[in-house]
C-alpha cells in the first residue's frame, strides 16, 4: 500500500466521517442536558431536503445552509416542545420525530430527486495541504469540513472549561438541585435540543451539499442512528466522539479499498462492515456496565416537572 494510497484513504475517512461527528457532537450536547432525542435521523433529512431546495432555488449555498439549520431547530423545538411541556415519552417522541421527518422530507423534496447543484468545492490550505500523508486529509476540504473542525474545539472547551458547560452538566445530573440552586432546567434543556437540532441539519446540509450535492429520498442511510450509538461509544466526551466518527469513516472507505486490492468477498458483505465495526464496539462497551453508567448523565431520558421534589 503506497503513501498516495493512505493519504487518500485519510481524506475520505474524514469526509465520510463529517455528518457523522456534527450529528453526534449535537446529541452530545442533548444528552449532557439529560434529554434523548432519537430524532437525528429525521431532523438530518430535514436539514438535506430543505438546504438543497434553498440552495438549488436561491443559488446560494450558504443559505442552502442556513435553511438547513433553521429546518433542524424547527424540528428539534417540536420535539422539545412535546417532552419539556407536555412531558411526553423522549424515547417515543423521538421515534415519532424520525418518522415524521423521514416521511416529510420524501415528500417535499420529491419534485428535487435527482437534480444537482454545484456544491462546496475543496479549498486547499497553501503549504499546509502539501505535507506528506497529513497535508491532504486535514487541509484540503471544503469550508463545511473545516468548520466542523472548529465546532469540535469550540465544543471542547464548552464542555471542559466554561460555566456554562458546568451548567449543562448540573441540569444533566441532577435537574432537582439545579433548580434548587437557581439554574433555569427548561430553559437550559431548550437550548440544548435546539443545538442537537441545529446540528444535526448542518449534518444534512453537508451530506447534500458537499458530500453528494444532490437530494435522494433516505439519502442519510442510517447515519443518524450511528451517530446515537457514536455518542455511547463516546461515553459523552466530544474526542471520543471524533475517533468514533472518524473509525466508522475509516470502515466506510475500507471496503472500495478491499475490492480495488481485489479481495474474492461479496461487495454486500464489505459493504456492511460499518455497521458490524458499530455494533461490535456497542457491544465492547456493553461489557462494562459499571462504568459505562458512571459517565453516563444521570437524568438521562427522564422528565423533568418542576413542581416535583425529585
Amino acid at each position: 500500500m503506497d503513501l498516495d494510497l493512505i493519504t487518500n484513504i485519510l481524506f475520505a475517512m474524514i469526509r465520510i466521517g463529517t455528518p457523522l461527528l456534527l450529528v453526534a457532537l449535537g446529541e452530545l450536547i442533548c444528552e449532557k442536558s439529560g434529554v434523548l432525542n432519537l430524532g437525528q435521523e429525521g431532523m438530518m433529512l430535514m436539514g438535506a431536503v430543505l438546504g438543497f431546495i434553498a440552495a438549488s432555488t436561491t443559488g446560494s449555498l450558504f443559505v442552502g445552509v442556513c435553511m438547513a439549520i433553521l429546518g433542524g431547530v424547527l424540528m428539534s423545538l417540536l420535539f422539545g416542545f412535546v417532552v419539556q411541556v407536555l412531558n411526553a415519552n423522549q424515547v417515543a417522541t423521538g421515534l415519532a420525530l424520525t418518522i415524521f421527518g423521514t416521511g416529510l422530507s420524501a415528500f417535499i423534496g420529491y419534485p428535487y430527486v435527482g437534480k444537482t447543484i454545484t456544491g462546496f468545492e475543496p479549498v486547499s490550505i497553501p503549504l499546509l495541504s502539501s505535507i506528506p500523508l497529513i497535508g491532504k486529509p486535514l487541509f484540503a476540504h471544503d469550508v463545511l469540513v473545516y468548520f466542523t473542525f472548529a465546532l469540535f474545539f469550540a465544543i471542547c472547551w464548552f464542555v471542559y472549561k466554561s460555566r456554562a458547560g458546568l451548567k449543562l452538566k448540573a441540569v444533566g445530573e441532577n435537574p432537582h438541585a439545579a433548580r434548587s440552586i437557581g439554574l433555569p432546567v427548561i430553559r437550559i434543556r431548550f437550548m440544548a435540543i435546539a443545538f442537537g437540532g441545529a446540528m444535526a441539519g448542518l449534518a444534512g446540509a453537508y451530506l447534500s451539499l458537499a458530500y453528494t450535492p444532490l437530494w435522494a429520498e433516505n439519502m442519510s442511510a442510517g447515519r443518524g442512528w450511528i451517530a446515537l450509538a457514536l455518542v455511547v461509544f463516546a461515553t459523552w466526551r466530544p474526542e471520543r466522539a471524533l475517533i468514533g466518527a472518524w473509525l466508522f469513516g475509516l470502515a466506510s472507505i475500507l471496503h472500495l479499498v478491499f475490492q480495488g486490492l481485489g479481495f474474492a468477498v461479496s461487495p454486500s458483505l464489505l459493504a456492511m462492515l460499518p455497521y458490524l465495526v458499530t455494533i461490535l464496539v456497542l457491544v465492547l462497551l456493553s461489557r462494562d456496565p459499571i462504568k459505562q453508567k458512571l459517565f453516563t448523565p444521570a437524568s438521562l431520558g427522564k422528565p423533568f416537572r418542576a413542581g416535583d421534589s425529585g
